[in-house]
């Protein structure tokens, strides 16, 4: 039996994540040919409707109020949920980012209804509908299905492939009026960390750096590196510590978990907690210069090396294909 689903897009000044996408490719497989209707909250979002009927949506559900110029959880449970009363769906499909890992359990309590979150991949559709996602920091993974009539699940980044945009699919896109109010929290002022580049957590290859990178100028080649393969920068804990990058560049347990195509992972040892954040790229390159790190453990190709000697032949090299493409 089809299902109706319902997919919280979500933006990044002014624009659609790629996760948003990923979401829309994950709520066709679960409807089994039933409808799934985009949700996009923001002050100024009715222009970006479209994209997401252009990446697989039937149609969108708009919510536009100045108190949603910035996310809190109150303003957009209090908008989200105005959608769902509307739309009664039997599948939700959030993002597991930032933004849906604290959005997700409000609405799901709201709902009292299971939240089945961090999901990295889907078998069967309907009613059969498996969703695998991993437990113990990425040591071991569980297949989950639900056993209620409704489903709501997250999905991480860079897991569910994304459709082919058709941009002569076209949909219908409607505005709902909600009266956001009584928020507890108030958002006066958004200070953004200067980051250039790829967002880390839906990049495709991240090159990070550990204690080996011995001081802040020593992650100036790996941005470059970065740069060049079209990736984000990201670091250890280790390094976020000893003050070579910010904390917003931590990959791990306790940071951001990733899972690019390709990760570099440069001067890292490889404790548990950073590999916790990163095991489950799909291509893992280790450079260190002690043969016996427990990086090595998990990657698919190991140079044993001085990182300053090795990083710059990479660059060379990249540089070279780059120019014979």
């Amino acid at each position: 039996m089809s299902k109706k689903v319902l997919v919280l897009g979500e933006t990044r000044e002014g624009v659609l994540r790629n996760v948003s996408f990923e979401a829309i490719a994950a709520a066709k497989q679960i409807s089994a040919g039933g409808e799934v209707v985009g949700v996009l909250l923001g002050d100024s979002v009715q222009a970006l409707a479209q994209e997401m009927i252009h990446y697989g949506a039937d149609r969108v559900v708009t919510v536009e109020h100045e108190n949603l110029k910035q996310y809190t959880s109150d303003g957009y449970s209090q908008g989200f949920m105005v959608v769902h009363e509307q739309e009664q769906p039997e599948v939700i499909v959030f993002g597991h980012t930032a933004l849906g890992k604290d959005l997700s359990p409000k609405i799901a309590s709201k709902l009292s209804c299971g939240l089945i979150s961090d999901v990295t991949e889907i078998e069967g559709e309907d009613t059969d509908a498996s969703f695998i996602r991993p437990i113990y920091s990425g040591k071991a993974f569980e297949k989950v299905q639900s056993k209620e009539d409704n489903v709501f699940i997250t999905i991480r980044p860079n897991n569910i492939a994304v459709l082919e945009k058709d941009e002569n699919r076209s949909g219908d896109v409607s505005a709902v009026s909600v009266d956001v109010k009584d928020l507890r929290t108030i958002i006066s002022e958004v200070i953004r960390k200067a980051t250039d580049g790829v967002d880390m957590s839906e990049a495709k290859v991240v090159v990070a750096g550990g204690r080996g990178v011995r001081s802040a100028e020593g992650f100036e080649p790996l941005q470059e590196l970065a740069n060049l393969l079209g990736g984000a920068i990201g670091a250890s804990r280790g390094a976020c510590d000893a003050d070579y990058c910010d904390y917003s560049l931590q990959i791990g347990q306790t940071g951001k978990v990733i899972t690019p195509d390709l990760y570099i992972g440069v001067g890292i040892s490889g404790a548990i907690q950073h590999m916790a954040g990163m095991s489950n790229s799909k291509v893992i390159v280790a450079i260190n210069k002690d043969p016996e790190a427990e990086i090595f453990k998990v990657a698919d190709y190991g140079i044993v090396g001085d990182l300053f000697e090795v990083i710059p032949l990479m660059i060379e090299e990249v540089k070279k294909l780059k120019v014979n493409a």
